[in-house]
Formats: structure tokens, C-alpha cells, sequence
């Protein structure tokens, strides 16, 4: 009787998470899920909902937000988050965080608590300890897995490599929600910590209202992907204006923007939008977008791939 031979052991495939992992970013989808559900269930408003949800994916080290964000070029995080009422179209966005523990929430208190849209870099942290945030020290934001990517990078393109040629994992990385609640109200958030990398005082789209988040009274949208291609295209804004002026479809805003606009100006992403109506779109020109969603008739959808 011949031996049986060695079981092969299966690898997952190119870009794709071992089961393990899989199963992690599966279960932190889901919390974030039911982060932003249970406020919307207990009456809290849309924007309650979305700042819930992300400041659930921003503590969670396996999403580049947060405590999971990536390092810039000089080895520190500078995270950015965005956060808006449809309702209202109040809005408020934060760049270049340093030692703030939850962008979103700073986010929200530049939105409620000042005259401005936007706050900056040590200003913003000042002002997020003047609000009582919880703060972090530097140890906090350090994850072995993203150090390791940032020498990695580092060393590809201290060898000729070039930037646009960077894997789709050194790329992107957001977190994001919108939400619909029973009131009709939308909004949109969305958090970062940008590109493996990047320049330090770079700023994406994720802190840009019109680019990387938008809500109004139609529709809202978060984006993710490469930020300067989103910035140049409004890509946020530009699904509203489709809705709102060609009267298109939510889907057909959504891919004409994603697989039309963003492809013929070289860019790669995806998108999470919500109607008034409660129609979701999550259209994606990657191999896959880390995503989640449960619709007006209770399903749910937790998926990474295709």
C-alpha cells in the first residue's frame, strides 16, 4: 500500500486574507453594523448612526482608520475623518490627527462646536483635549503589521518603484458609513489614515466634503480608494448632482461614476451610498471593498469580495 502523500496545504489567493483574518474583518463588518443599527433602532438620528459606526471600525487595528491606520513617509500616523447631516448639510472634517483616539468624533465636535468645516493638524488635537476626547499616546496608533508594510513600501520605492504602481493593499484603506433614518434624514462619515507612505501633511479626500463625503436630501455617500482621483472627480459630490439633475438611479449614478469617470481618469475604489428611498449601491473597480449592509426590509449583507 503506498503512502498517502502530504496534504497540500492551501494558500489564499493573491491579495486575499488567510481564513483567519477573513473571519476577523467579517466579525468587525458586523460590529460596526450593529453599532450604527442600534441607534437607528433606539430613534438616534442618521448621523448618530454613521459616527457609531465608524468609531467602531476606527478602533478595531485591522481597518486603516484609527488605531489600525497606516504610517506616512516619516513614520507616524496623520489620520482624517468627515462626517455630514444631510439634513441640515452641516459638516465637519479634521486632517493630520495626531493624538486624537477617534477622528470621526473630532470630526462631529468641528461640526457642532465651531464656525468652520475643517481643522488641522496639532490644532485639531488641541481642540479635540478642549472637548474632553479621549486622546492616545503615539504606542496606541502602532500596529506590527502596518510598520512592516510602511518598510516594505519604503524599500520599493527607494528602489525605482513608482507610486501609481503601489499593490491595491498600500493604496487604499478607509472606513466609512451612511445611513437612512426613520425620519428620512441621511448622512455620510468616513475616516482614514490614508495611504502607506504617502507625504507626510498629505491631505486625501476622506477630510473633503463634495470629494470623499457628502450627504444631502437625496442621497449619501462614502468613498474610498485613491483620494486624489476622488478629489479631482467631486467624487462624492457627483453621485448627488446625478440623482438630483440627470434623475438617474442610485446604481446608475453610482457606476457611471465608478467604472466610468474614475476609470478614465486612471483612478481605482469603490463607494458605499444610500438614497431617501432606502436603495443601497456599493459599487467597487477592485478585487474587493471591505463592506457591510442591512436594508429597509431587515437584510443583511456582510461581504469582502465579489
Amino acid at each position: 500500500m503506498r503512502p498517502r502523500p502530504p496534504r497540500r496545504r492551501r494558500h489564499p489567493a493573491p491579495g486575499r486574507p488567510d481564513p483567519e483574518r477573513e473571519a476577523e474583518l467579517h466579525a468587525g463588518l458586523d460590529a460596526a453594523l450593529d453599532a450604527g443599527l442600534a441607534m437607528l433602532q433606539g430613534g438616534r438620528a442618521a448621523v448618530d448612526a454613521v459616527l457609531a459606526a465608524v468609531r467602531t471600525l476606527e478602533d478595531n487595528p485591522l481597518f486603516n482608520a484609527g488605531r489600525g491606520a497606516v504610517f506616512n513617509d516619516q513614520g507616524f500616523v496623520e489620520l482624517e475623518a468627515s462626517i455630514m447631516d444631510g439634513a441640515t448639510r452641516a459638516a465637519g472634517s479634521v486632517v493630520g490627527v495626531r493624538r486624537t483616539r477617534n477622528p470621526v468624533e473630532l470630526a462631529r465636535m468641528v461640526m457642532a462646536h465651531t464656525p468652520h468645516v475643517s481643522l488641522g493638524f496639532e490644532a485639531a488635537d488641541r481642540f479635540a483635549e478642549e472637548q474632553g476626547l479621549a486622546m492616545a499616546p503615539p504606542e496606541y496608533f502602532f500596529t506590527q503589521s502596518r510598520w512592516d508594510a510602511l518598510q516594505s513600501e519604503l524599500a520599493r520605492l527607494g528602489a525605482g518603484g513608482s507610486e501609481r504602481d503601489a499593490s491595491e493593499q498600500v493604496k487604499h484603506g478607509t472606513v466609512g458609513a451612511v445611513a437612512l433614518d426613520a425620519s428620512g434624514r441621511l448622512a455620510a462619515a468616513t475616516s482614514t489614515g490614508g495611504r502607506t507612505a504617502k507625504m507626510a501633511g498629505r491631505i486625501g479626500d476622506s477630510a473633503m466634503i463634495g470629494a470623499g463625503t457628502w450627504a444631502d436630501d437625496l442621497v449619501a455617500v462614502s468613498c474610498t480608494g485613491h483620494g486624489e482621483l476622488f478629489v479631482r472627480s467631486a467624487a462624492a459630490h457627483e453621485v448627488a448632482s446625478r440623482l438630483r439633475y440627470l434623475n438617474q438611479s442610485l446604481v446608475d449614478a453610482c457606476d457611471d461614476l465608478v467604472f466610468g469617470q474614475l476609470i478614465e481618469l486612471g483612478g481605482s475604489g469603490g463607494l458605499i451610498a444610500i438614497d431617501w428611498e432606502g436603495n443601497i449601491a456599493m459599487p467597487f473597480n477592485t478585487e474587493g471593498m471591505y463592506r457591510a449592509s442591512v436594508d429597509i426590509d431587515g437584510r443583511r449583507s456582510v461581504a469582502i469580495f465579489r
